[in-house]
C-alpha cells in the first residue's frame, strides 16, 4: 500500500509539471501572438526630420504599437508598392503623394475604412467613396528658394514668377527635384500644364531645362543646396526654405505669382494586410488632433478643421494661391508624363 501511494505520488508530480509545462509553452505562445499583432511595416515617404517628430507623437499615443518604418521618397516608395501588389509587404503607407495613392487606388490595392472622427477633416482631405480609401494629413505647395547673397554677387535680380526662371543669366543657377522621384518634383510637372496647357508646358519646361544644373531625388534638398551656398535657386515645397531661413540661412522664398501647385500627404492601409485591427487603429491617429497638430509644425495646411498653422514668413493668403489640381487626372497620367519627361529631361 504505501508503495502504491508513492508511486501515486509521483504520478500527480509529473502531470502536475506537464500541466504546469504545456501552461507555460501556451503562454509563451500567446504572448509571440499578441505581439507580432501588434507590429505594423509602414512605408512612408515623410521627410527625415518630420518623420521624427511623428514617431515621437504616435509612441504617446500608442506605446503598444511597434512599427517598421521604412522610409524613401515618393517615387522609390511608390514602385516598390505597385512592385510588391501581388505579395504586399507593408500593412499601411503614410504620407504618401496622394496622386501616388490614387494610381494605387486605380489597380484596387487599397483597403478602404472609414477612421474615427472623419467628419473633423476638411472634406477635400479625405476621400469620398462611401466608405472612404485614403485620408489626408497635410498639404504642401510649390515655391522657390533663393540665396539673396549669390545672387547679389551676380547682380541678379530674384525672380518672382516661374517665367522667370526661363531667363538666359540664370543659366545653371537652377536645381529641381526629379518629378520620377520626388512628389515636389511631379507636381510643379502637372501644375505647369494646368496652369500654361500641355504645349505651353512642355515648351516652358525645355526652356527651363536650359538654367537647371541638376535634378535631385528629394523634394527638399533644392533649398538645402541654396542655403549651403552649392545652387542659387531652388525650385521645392514652401516649408524647409522657410525653416533654413529662420535658422539664419541667407534665402528668400518666393511663391511664383502665376499661382501654385500642390500636393497632399494622405494615408491609407494597404489591401492584403494580416495586422487589419492595429493598421485601423494606426489610420485613426493619423486623422487625430493630435496627429494633425504634428503637422502643423511642418506644413501651414493640414486636414483638420481645428487647426490653422501659423508660420512667420508664409502668405496668409496661400490658399488663394493655390491653383485648382485635378488630382485624378495627376493619378491617370502619370506614367504617360513622366515617360515623356524622362525621354526629355533625363541624359
Amino acid at each position: 500500500m504505501r508503495l502504491t501511494k508513492i508511486r501515486d505520488k509521483k504520478t500527480l508530480l509529473i502531470s502536475s509539471l506537464l500541466m504546469l509545462s504545456t501552461l507555460l509553452i501556451s503562454g509563451c505562445t500567446t504572448h509571440t501572438i499578441n505581439q507580432d499583432q501588434e507590429e505594423l511595416t509602414v512605408y512612408t515617404a515623410v521627410e527625415t526630420d518630420q518623420l521624427k517628430r511623428y514617431q515621437w507623437a504616435l509612441k504617446k499615443a500608442h506605446p503598444e504599437l511597434k512599427i517598421k518604418w521604412v522610409r524613401d521618397s515618393t517615387g522609390i516608395i511608390t514602385a516598390k508598392l505597385l512592385a510588391e501588389k501581388n505579395n504586399p509587404q507593408a500593412d499601411v503607407v503614410m504620407g504618401l503623394a496622394l496622386t501616388s495613392l490614387l494610381v494605387m487606388e486605380q489597380d484596387d490595392l487599397l483597403h478602404p475604412y472609414r477612421p474615427k472622427n472623419l467628419t473633423a477633416l476638411k472634406t477635400n482631405f479625405y476621400s469620398q467613396k462611401s466608405t472612404p480609401t485614403w485620408t489626408g494629413m497635410a498639404a504642401w505647395e510649390s515655391a522657390l528658394c533663393v540665396n539673396t547673397v549669390e545672387l547679389k554677387k551676380r547682380n541678379l535680380p530674384i525672380p518672382q514668377s516661374w517665367q522667370d526662371l526661363t531667363q538666359p543669366y540664370y543659366q545653371g543657377l537652377i536645381v529641381m527635384p526629379n518629378p520620377a522621384s520626388s512628389g515636389t518634383g511631379y507636381l510643379d510637372v502637372t501644375a505647369w500644364i494646368q496652369l500654361f496647357g500641355e504645349v505651353k508646358a512642355w515648351q516652358y519646361m525645355q526652356a527651363l531645362d536650359r538654367n537647371i544644373s541638376q535634378y535631385v531625388h528629394s523634394g527638399s534638398k533644392p533649398c538645402k543646396m541654396a542655403a549651403q551656398g552649392e545652387t542659387v535657386i531652388g525650385i521645392l515645397f514652401g516649408y524647409p526654405g522657410l525653416k533654413l531661413k529662420a535658422q539664419g540661412a541667407p534665402l528668400a522664398l518666393i511663391h511664383p505669382q502665376e499661382g501654385l501647385g500642390w500636393e497632399m500627404e494622405a494615408s491609407a492601409i494597404l489591401k492584403g494586410t494580416k495586422h487589419l485591427a492595429n493598421a485601423q487603429k494606426f489610420i485613426d491617429w493619423t486623422v487625430s488632433e493630435a496627429a494633425n497638430q504634428a503637422y502643423a509644425q511642418n506644413f501651414a495646411l493640414v486636414a483638420h478643421q481645428k487647426i490653422k498653422p501659423e508660420h512667420k514668413g508664409m502668405p496668409l493668403d496661400l490658399e488663394q494661391k493655390l491653383i485648382p489640381h485635378h488630382f485624378d487626372w495627376a493619378a491617370q497620367q502619370r506614367d504617360a508624363i513622366l515617360k515623356r519627361w524622362s525621354a526629355q529631361f533625363e541624359h
